[in-house]
């Protein structure tokens, strides 16, 4: 964001919050600092950093407010792009506040449509919104989206898994399935991790470490499964954090380097941090609502 009053780069504190982009000028910056004044803008992802537990639904009013005020010719000019040049899609429907986008879920779509300026999820209607006046942005991310959404659909990912049957690629899935399942990790021998912390790993994403068994890792017999495993590795098994583990969780100022890497683990970083809190926290509502 270039000539933008008053920012920072994001900070790597652990802080619980969330990112928020949207189309620059002075006075909408301005508003948004007045509102939210412990936010940072960070260079990295482009976009803003509010802290706290309640940022989204605080983000979300804030949206909601800048969108009523938003200049009446910005929306036409969204209103004109779209019928001088419109999306075909079976995803997105129009109607007078905007476009109503509707996907199989992925991961993929999710990310693309949080850098659409003013997009919004609304869980009630299990839709994003995007105004008009974000047409364009959303124009430019729209080819990702619809091949994600087409990847996910219920007939395609049926079409991939029969044509997965009885091939290697689909045994090697189940033994990962199953060895996942055991909740047992390699660990190299020499370095092991902390047990009861929350540790980013190259196999399960970011994992506690429960015991370290100390019995040596068979290679040859889990090489499908852990490539990198040697006769230098013993076993440990693991658990899923909770949200609450991943909140206070203290993350690594930098990104993992070649021996970490190699290593197998290392200190979450802040992004690693935030996707899993992000996961934790939807699982614990689809738990209360279950």
């Amino acid at each position: 964001m270039e000539d933008q009053p008053d920012t920072h780069h994001e900070e790597d504190d652990g802080k619980i919050g969330e990112t928020v982009s949207f189309p620059f000028d002075r006075m909408t910056v301005q508003r948004f600092r007045e509102t939210f004044p412990r936010a940072r803008w960070s260079e990295e992802r482009k976009a803003w950093f509010v802290p706290g537990s309640t940022a989204a639904r605080r983000i979300d009013r804030w949206l909601a407010r800048e969108a009523s005020r938003r200049d009446v010719f910005a929306d036409q000019k969204g209103r004109d792009a779209y019928a001088f040049e419109p999306i075909l899609s079976p995803y997105l429907n129009i109607d007078n506040k905007g476009f109503r986008i509707r996907t199989p879920y992925s991961r993929t779509i999710v990310e693309e449509l949080r850098q659409v300026p003013f997009a919004q999820w609304q869980p009630e209607l299990k839709v994003w919104r995007v105004p008009f006046a974000s047409y364009d942005d959303l124009r430019r991310h729209w080819q990702a989206i619809e091949e994600a959404a087409k990847r996910h659909e219920p007939e395609e990912r049926r079409k991939r898994a029969e044509a997965r049957k009885g091939t290697e690629e689909e045994r090697a899935a189940r033994r990962r399935s199953a060895e996942r399942r055991r909740r047992r990790i390699p660990l190299w021998a020499h370095d092991l991790p902390p047990i009861g912390r929350p540790i980013s790993t190259t196999t399960y994403g970011i994992i506690i470490i429960t015991e370290i068994t100390g019995e040596v890792v068979d290679a040859e017999l889990v090489a499908d499964v852990y490539p990198d495993a040697t006769d230098e590795h013993i076993w440990g098994k693991w658990r899923a954090p909770g949200l609450d583990e991943l909140v206070r969780s203290w993350p690594s100022k930098t990104r993992p380097g070649a021996y970490e890497v190699e290593r197998g683990w290392w200190q979450p970083t802040i992004e690693e941090l935030r996707e899993a809190r992000r996961k934790a926290r939807t699982n614990e509502r689809k738990t209360r609502t279950a």
